[in-house]
């Protein structure tokens, strides 16, 4: 890491009991690390609820700015800029205030962190509308008395993105804006709706691939399609939808679209600003839910993915667990029906890697069509039109007692051709 750009790092956390602290500021320092921070201590206080003021007890905090300040001495004075206190909760304006007094470096929150992480990520325009429309949400209210946040524009993490110039604005103005973006997001929205129901209507299948940050998603995506997708081992890798097609063995052809990773407590800004995004799994024919395997918490962050899902009105959709990097564990699950191992990076590579889950795939997919063997009498030979145009045919041959055809038919047109079936 280039030196003259690191930023320094404090996880700062309070262990109430509500959750498993200790993972969650695991899950901190790797969002840090995705910003471009380098973690130098962590800090964990149990408490029954967090102090009002500095959420934390005053004794801590005294101690965190003992450390601060010792930190800065043992490096040089010009540290003091490069070192930024990152809590594990939301603040509130007058919380991040009163810390910074006492410590006397740069504060800020999971929130921002996430927040800074989505402003670097986005590249299509509706993604960077998207994260500026979240990120004013969140700082409207926050507005007066920052602290030392409010003094800088672009001072590293937590500053960055579209959001930044607007710090020092007034609140009209910032209110402004965010009806601006969200009326231009509306516009964006309704047409992905029409998209969406134009391949509704097409009988296009859909396939959407959800899952937890850095479960592999865009790894498998580029295997299953040669997307060439992002794919690193950094939480939220790739920000913005990518959708490709592929053909089935049985014949019928599915639209994969990739969408934002999840993770735990994801702001509710975030949720609510990529909700027309997300929205893609709840309208998807099926979803492929992607878990690593190897991660001792993969339980429940599949079950942070369950909820988000439920909540955006998938539950009813069906789903086939992709247990992946199988590779790195000694015992695999059983696989069922809707249960598959896999191996993103390897499977990709082998001639028959995907087998497996391409008829878990087609087997789980609503039955849109039916791969049918014909035999139509020369004077019904012109229903292969009907076939070509909604369907596809395989194979055709002219026989002594017609054209014989191995075709996929669609399900609404099936029942005609069911007298013309042979084995």
């Amino acid at each position: 890491m280039n030196e003259a750009l690191t930023t320094y790092a404090i996880l700062a956390g309070i262990d109430t009991g509500e959750f498993d602290a200790d993972s969650s500021l695991d899950e901190l320092e790797e969002l840090a690390k995705t910003a471009g921070a380098e973690t130098v201590a962590r800090v964990i206080q149990k408490r029954n609820s967090p102090d009002s003021a500095t959420v934390l007890g005053e004794g801590k905090i005294a101690e965190i700015a003992e450390f601060c300040s010792g930190y800065i001495e043992d490096e040089n004075e010009d540290q003091k800029e490069k070192l930024l206190l990152i809590f594990d909760c939301e603040l509130s304006a007058s919380q991040i205030r009163n810390i910074e007094k006492v410590v006397e470096v740069r504060v800020i929150d999971r929130t921002m962190l996430i927040l800074d992480i989505f402003a670097g990520r986005a590249v299509s325009r509706e993604g960077k509308l998207q994260v500026e429309l979240a990120q004013l949400k969140y700082r409207l209210p926050r507005l007066v008395g920052m602290g030392l946040a409010m003094s800088r524009l672009g001072g590293g993490i937590g500053t960055r993105g579209p959001g930044e110039t607007q710090l020092e604005t007034d609140k009209r103005h910032i209110r402004r804006r965010i009806e601006k973006l969200s009326d231009e997001l509306k516009e964006l929205e309704t047409r992905r709706a029409f998209s969406r129901s134009r391949r509704k209507k097409d009988g296009t299948l859909i396939a959407a691939i959800v899952g937890y940050t850095n479960a592999g998603k865009s790894t498998l995506l580029n295997a299953l399609t040669n997307a060439d997708v992002l794919a690193e081992d950094k939480l939220f890798a790739t920000l913005d939808p990518v959708s490709r097609g592929i053909e089935l063995p049985d014949g019928r052809n599915l639209v994969i679209i990739d969408t934002v990773g999840l993770i735990r407590r994801l702001p509710h800004n975030l949720v609510q600003a990529f909700k027309s995004t997300l929205e893609e799994a709840a309208n998807a024919d099926l979803i492929l839910h992607v878990q690593d395997i190897s991660d001792p918490e993969h339980v429940e962050k599949a079950q942070v993915t369950s909820s988000l899902l439920n909540e955006l009105g998938a539950g009813e959709i069906p789903v086939v667990n992709l247990l992946n990097k199988c590779d790195l564990v000694e015992h695999t699950p059983p696989e069922n029906e809707s249960t598959v191992c896999i191996s993103a990076k390897q499977d990709g590579n082998t001639p028959n890697g995907f087998t497996k889950l391409f008829e878990t795939i087609a087997a789980n997919l609503p039955d849109s069509a039916k791969r049918m063997c014909l035999l139509l009498p020369f004077d019904k030979a012109g229903l292969a039109a009907k076939i070509r145009q909604n369907g596809k045919i395989f194979t055709e041959e002219y026989t002594e007692s017609g054209l014989k055809l191995d075709a996929l038919v669609e399900e609404k047109l099936v029942s005609l051709f069911s007298s013309y079936l042979i084995s």
